[in-house]
């Protein structure tokens, strides 16, 4: 199954699809069927009220062609006035075994299954050009007269043959493969950029038109015309206004519902959008989709009832845009813009456990298309799940100690950590692999020998001080790469990879906990915590292996990478100028080991021929194979906190962020959100500290939040989150600033220029680490 399959198919939970593929077993194959197109014959059978209540989408078609603007709001591009829409009839919803059915791509199906394609229908040589367009244009805005422009309009959206005929790049040409459409896009580009300034009565012409498109009766599959109509239709800006979301709801649904082999066209075609373009796209259905769920005046809409199938519509066709947009490297927008941030605002919980009930199968949910859920939603998502299970496993706890007459101890509700500074590592593995049943409870740390109680403060300093020593070089579990300034796991061999479970566990700890941890691994480590995202049941089942590429080495080890990539590139003869054989060489513990990348890789030379498959091999056995173990402990003990099937909603990048914080400061956040012991915002110091601060470089500004904070990235929440806060330190201005790291608070002297201020700060933020820490 290609990528692209794999991206379109809606997620379901493991025991969902497992359940899913039991009912099949025994059944007979059968081509699915798409739902029938309502013609204008049938619709008046089928609609669901009374005669006379509901009217048929033909009669909004005449509505439409009757109504005119009066004569002197014709030239008015500012709103497009439709009938009410309220009165079109509904066509059947989207079927469901369409979005379950099984991808594939359209190389995978085998010659008996493949259709053959249809002759595509002979049309008139091309009318207009951008040049003539453009003229035609101009004229009509300098005479008034658009005649000729509206008769362009009207022949181009007639049908999807004329369609064809206005913007297809050669009319006797088929394009019939999926690296080019056929689309003069510069053509497209025009007409729609002009459309919304034109009169509209021309406007209307065009909506007619699509309108009619969309009414035909198909009868077997669509020609490659059929889906260059499609791909020019979503283009279009009309689009944009509410009162035509009816007819793009139709667009969306014959789309939607589309086989797989031509979503699978349109996904190659969408990909060679431009940046502008392709972003627009997504904007329109992210819209569509918050207007459909909280509408500004939900008398423009049909009832909900009646339209549930709008919603699923547009999520398929965001499918096709997200997978498009992946397959583009780099993507041509970055993948923060599908969230929905009005999805933040409904019942979150529902949507999870609907997908966890029924998969993808009976009831449309957003997390089949976790792409549009923004990593705050995520969030929200992962701690009421862990919440529940916290509460589930504390609740367990309560009821045996009641059950064996025992006194309750409100202890046995937490993850109660007791550890020697002396000992810290050893002690936190101890305490945590005896207390494994316990790591789904909330969090409570104790120092040996110091009094205090834990109200979070004590948690983060466990945190942090366990984080520096196992990351430390000298400690040897990882090594610190200064050109890309991450840490990877060591390949050394050892004899117990218990310790690396344990930072798996403090990972998961700090996703459950909400603790940013400031670790910096690369973006392939998470794409491996991610492989597979739910543990298999089967213990054989590797674990932490994932696909690598040269690109994922370049992020750990960029010198490396580049002299593969000036392997690749090499223009002599490598057998006999780099004399190199399928074997690599490390150095463990002083002792140089070799290891062939494939058997009897020793005695294989490296050629022209076999570089690239020396370097996949290679970059496979330096991500992969050489610390499988290491990181299979790694997998398993992060996976042990974070046992849920939310973890499938995730991309990698998020996962980074849930551990490790977001890198995007706004320092005019912090300052809104900033709390005061000692100071008030409007005082002196005050004032001048966020003077500096806000005309910081983003260096220092990263500097002064790990001086404050242990990291320098910012809680998924935002800068709220941090509970900032400024002590006024009632000391010598001699002194320079000090930070408790553990509660996120700046204690600073009343200096009395803000020239003073900005030296103490910059000294004490720049030397606040030392001893040989990284």
């Amino acid at each position: 199954m290609s990528e692209a399959a794999r991206d379109l198919s809606p997620r379901a939970p493991p025991a969902v699809a497992a359940a899913a593929a039991e009912e099949k077993k025994g059944k007979e194959p059968e081509r699915e069927k798409l739902p029938p197109i309502v013609t204008a014959g049938a619709a008046a059978g089928l609609d669901r009220g009374s005669k006379g209540q509901i009217s048929t989408f033909s009669s909004f078609v005449s509505t439409v062609t009757q109504k005119k603007e009066a004569a002197e709001n014709r030239n008015s591009p500012t709103h497009l006035a439709l009938p009410n829409i309220r009165n079109v009839r509904d066509l059947p919803p989207i079927c469901l075994d369409v979005r379950q059915k099984q991808r594939m791509s359209v190389e995978a199906l085998s010659s008996e299954v493949k259709v053959p394609p249809l002759p595509e229908p002979t049309l008139p040589s091309q009318p207009k050009t951008v040049k003539d367009f453009e003229e035609d244009l101009e004229k009509a805005e300098a005479t008034g007269n658009w005649k000729t422009v509206h008769a362009f309009y009207i022949t181009a959206f007639d049908s999807f043959t004329e369609l064809n005929t206005a913007f297809k790049k050669d009319a006797t040409a088929s394009f019939n493969t999926i690296e080019d459409s056929g689309v003069n896009a510069n053509l497209v580009n025009a007409v729609f950029d002009a459309l919304l300034n034109t009169p509209q009565d021309i406007q209307k012409s065009v909506l007619k038109g699509i309108i009619n498109s969309l009414l035909q009766e198909w009868k077997g599959p669509r020609t490659k015309d059929d889906l260059r109509a499609y791909f020019i239709l979503l283009q279009n800006p009309q689009f944009n206004i509410t009162s035509t979301y009816v007819i793009y709801a139709h667009l969306l649904r014959q789309i939607a519902t589309l086989v797989e082999a031509d979503h699978h066209f349109l996904v190659h075609w969408l990909k060679k959008l431009s940046q502008k373009k392709f972003k627009q796209l997504v904007e329109r259905l992210l819209q569509f989709v918050s207007l459909r769920l909280f509408p500004a005046k939900p008398e423009e809409f049909p009832p909900l009832t009646k339209c549930s199938w709008w919603i699923p519509s547009a999520a398929k066709v965001l499918a096709l845009l997200n997978t498009a947009n992946n397959l583009v490297h780099p993507p041509l927008v970055p993948y923060t813009d599908f969230y929905n941030s009005t999805l933040d605002h409904i019942d979150l919980m529902e949507e999870y456990h609907t997908w966890q009930s029924f998969g993808n199968s009976h009831r449309f949910s957003f997390c089949q298309y976790p792409f549009v859920i923004s990593i705050a939603a995520k969030k929200i998502i992962i701690q009421r799940d862990s919440e529940q299970q916290m509460i589930s496993i504390a609740r367990q706890s309560l009821v045996d100690k009641v059950s064996r007459r025992q006194r309750p101890d409100m202890n046995m509700l937490f993850l109660n950590m007791k550890v020697r500074r002396t000992h810290l590592v050893s002690d936190s593995l101890d305490e945590l692999t005896r207390k494994r049943a316990d790591l789904k409870k909330k969090l409570k740390v104790t120092f040996v020998g110091e009094a205090g109680l834990d109200m979070g403060g004590l948690t983060k300093e466990w945190f942090l001080l366990l984080i520096r020593q196992i990351f430390h070089p000298d400690y040897g579990m990882f090594t610190y790469h200064k050109d890309s300034h991450c840490h990877w796991f060591s390949s050394f061999k050892c004899d117990n990879y218990s310790e690396f479970r344990l930072v798996g566990i403090l990972m998961g700890l700090a996703v459950y906990n909400s603790i940013t941890l400031d670790i910096r691994f690369p973006p392939c480590c998470y794409k491996k915590l991610l492989s597979p995202p739910v543990v298999p049941s089967d213990q054989s089942t590797p674990v932490g292996i994932c696909s690598v590429t040269i690109d994922d080495l370049c992020q750990i080890m960029p010198e490396l990478a580049h002299g593969l990539k000036e392997l690749l590139s090499y223009e002599g003869n490598v057998e006999e100028d780099f004399y190199s054989t399928f074997q690599v060489f490390q150095e463990e513990f002083g002792v140089i080991k070799s290891y062939n990348l494939k058997p009897g890789g020793d005695k294989i030379p490296v050629t022209n021929q076999n570089r690239r498959e020396y370097v996949q091999l290679y970059t496979d056995f330096l991500l992969n194979k050489s610390i499988y173990k290491q990181f299979a402990a790694f997998y398993c003990g992060f996976h042990s906190v974070c046992a849920s099937n939310a973890l499938m909603l995730l991309r990698p990048e998020e996962v980074e962020i849930l551990v490790c914080g977001s890198p995007e400061l706004d320092m005019h956040a912090l300052q809104r959100s900033t709390q005061y012991d000692g100071y008030a915002k409007t005082d002196l110091t005050i004032r001048y500290f966020w003077d500096v601060v806000l005309g910081f470089p983003l260096e220092l500004q990263k500097k002064l939040l790990h001086f404050t904070t242990g990291s320098d990235r910012v809680p998924v929440g935002g800068m709220a989150d941090l509970n900032f806060k400024i002590s006024k330190n009632e000391t010598s201005t001699n002194w320079l600033p000090v930070a408790h790291t553990c509660f996120n608070q700046l204690c600073l002297p009343p200096y009395k220029s803000k020239k003073d201020l900005k030296q103490k700060l910059i000294i004490g933020i720049s030397n606040s680490e030392g001893f040989g820490l990284e």
